[in-house]
């Protein structure tokens, strides 16, 4: 019996030891990503409404031939996301998967840990399959579970991901909920507005991007 605690006491110090070598580089900027292929595997979070519209204007910035093949996801009980993405994808090949909304508007904190739970184990299997190379988001609570899953898989050395959080613009002097999580996930956090910069001591600041 004591062999096999001392067994898993060592496993537990490798995980946290991985953990923290994981964090050190996100905390100090070692985040480069490379792929073998010319692209890279890319899921965007969408959230609803606004977020929705936010994420919608980053992505048309962006060369989406360098980021394929894309993943959607969505809340389940999102209906107007869906179209507004198809919209924006027009002709283009990409995919959309929905997962159980972490969190929804005015929940309590506390039963919204039973809902992210739920959420990252509807997650999890969605993450093992598609094996992403970067995840873009922008506050929604839908991609804290996709993240946290990422982050794990990543210290697990089975996933080599990259999270790039982007507050929400409406975000002027705090940050959201989901930047405060992922402000210690994210491998890149970016900031819309000179002001926060005192909420989170990594962000980065290019100006308005939605």
């Amino acid at each position: 019996m004591g062999i096999i605690i001392s067994i898993i006491m060592f496993i537990i110090l490798l995980f946290i030891v991985r953990v923290s070598y994981v964090m050190f580089n996100v905390f100090t900027g070692k985040c480069g990503v490379s792929s073998k292929n010319r692209t890279l595997k890319t899921i965007f979070c969408i959230g609803s409404g606004g977020h929705t519209s936010e994420m919608i204007r980053i992505i048309s910035h962006i060369d989406l031939k360098k980021y394929e093949p894309r993943l959607y996801i969505l809340a389940d009980n999102d209906s107007s996301s869906e179209y507004k993405v198809k919209e924006a994808e027009k002709e283009n090949v990409f995919m959309i998967h929905r997962i159980p909304r972490s969190r929804n508007v005015k929940q309590s904190y506390v039963s919204s840990i039973f809902t992210t739970i739920n959420a990252t184990l509807h997650t999890l299997p969605l993450i093992c399959h598609f094996k992403p190379e970067v995840i873009f988001c922008n506050g929604p609570g839908t991609c804290i579970p996709v993240c946290l899953v990422a982050f794990l898989l990543r210290c697990l050395f089975i996933l080599d991901c990259r999270i790039v959080f982007i507050e929400s613009v409406c975000r002027v002097r705090t940050l959201s909920l989901s930047g405060k999580i992922l402000q210690f996930f994210a491998d890149v956090f970016v900031i819309q507005w000179p002001e926060l910069r005192h909420a989170c001591f990594r962000a980065k600041y290019f100006g308005r991007l939605t």
